[in-house]
This record gives C-alpha cells, sequence and structure tokens, in this order.
C-alpha cells in the first residue's frame, strides 16, 4: 500500500472541486452532481442556474473556442429559462507546467467531456431542453507550513479554503470556455 501525506494528490483535486461547488452554490447555482461519470468520462461539477446570470465574465471566456468546433449541444452563455453547466475543475501550484490547468484540456478532453455531457443528457431528458455550457475552473493550491499568509491572497481571488497545510484559491471562472 502506497504511503501517501496526509494530504496527497486526490484529496487536494476533490477540495478543489468542493471549494468550486460552494462557490457556485453562494452564486445561486444548483449542484446536480459531482464527479459524474459514464463509461470513460467524467464530469467534475453538473450544476443548474434558473435565474439571471451573475457570475462575473472573465476576458478569456471562449478561449478554448478556438480548438473545438461547434456541437449539436444546447450551448448558450446566457438563457432567461436558466442555464445547465458541465464544469472542469483544474486544481494546480501555481508555478505549474501546464498554465493553471488550461494545457490538460486538450482537443481530446474537450471531446471527451462533449461525449460524457450527450450521455449525461441522454440519461436525464428533462435537462435536455437546458441550454448547456462548459465552464472551466482554476483553482490554485499553496503549501502553507505555518499560518495562512494573508499576502498570498490578491483582490482577483473569488473563494478560498484550506485543507490541511495547503490553501486552496479559486483564480479564475471561465464560463463557455469552449464556445467559439
Amino acid at each position: 500500500m502506497p504511503n501517501y501525506p496526509q494530504y496527497h494528490y486526490p484529496d487536494i483535486g476533490i477540495a478543489g472541486e468542493d471549494l468550486v461547488a460552494q462557490w457556485l452554490q453562494s452564486k445561486g447555482w444548483v449542484i446536480l452532481h459531482r464527479r459524474w461519470r459514464y463509461r470513460q468520462g467524467e464530469i467534475d461539477i453538473i450544476a443548474q442556474y434558473d435565474g439571471q446570470q451573475r457570475t462575473r465574465g472573465h476576458a478569456d471566456a471562449g478561449k478554448f473556442g478556438e480548438e473545438f468546433s461547434a456541437s449539436p449541444l444546447p450551448f448558450s452563455a446566457s438563457s432567461s429559462s436558466g442555464i445547465l453547466a458541465f464544469v472542469e475543475v483544474k486544481t494546480r501550484s501555481r508555478q505549474n507546467w501546464d498554465a493553471g490547468g488550461r494545457n490538460a484540456i486538450t482537443k481530446h478532453k474537450q471531446t471527451k467531456l462533449w461525449k460524457t455531457a450527450l450521455m449525461f443528457l441522454a440519461k436525464y431528458p428533462e435537462k435536455a431542453d437546458y441550454p448547456c455550457r462548459f465552464d472551466v475552473a482554476i483553482v490554485y493550491c499553496e503549501h502553507m507550513p505555518q499560518r495562512l499568509a494573508t499576502d498570498a491572497i490578491s483582490q482577483e481571488v473569488m473563494a478560498t479554503s484550506s485543507v490541511g497545510k495547503n490553501l486552496l484559491m479559486l483564480q479564475e471562472y471561465i464560463p463557455a470556455a469552449f464556445d467559439s
């Protein structure tokens, strides 16, 4: 059996998802599913919003759209009747190799997410009429050895939590990240 440290990688990833789910709920979203799986795909968070969109936008919204072609899903940035968001959460340290997880969302990963979302809509046909989108949440994790360093939290951080001696910060939330 591996001898993992007290807070190892999978725990930090789940804690990052917890932080994003709590933040979405604070913005009026209802979390329908966490880590929803179908065959070889998984969606970290599936959330529904039934009112005016209140989450703030981001300058890079649609950034991933250049790599992802249009799909038959009813993608929309906003809707008066509500919206369904398939959220991919990437939890990384600040000095990581893949741009905070953005580089891990390849065209292949987007296709897997899209197929998994189709399976979700097939399993829950009552949700098929909702406009849908793919959002990306970037969570940074920093080791805080002695005490919580308040200077590590910038004004741009949307939410924070801690796991053991790690500080988690929701740094970016990119709505409709795959839209073109």
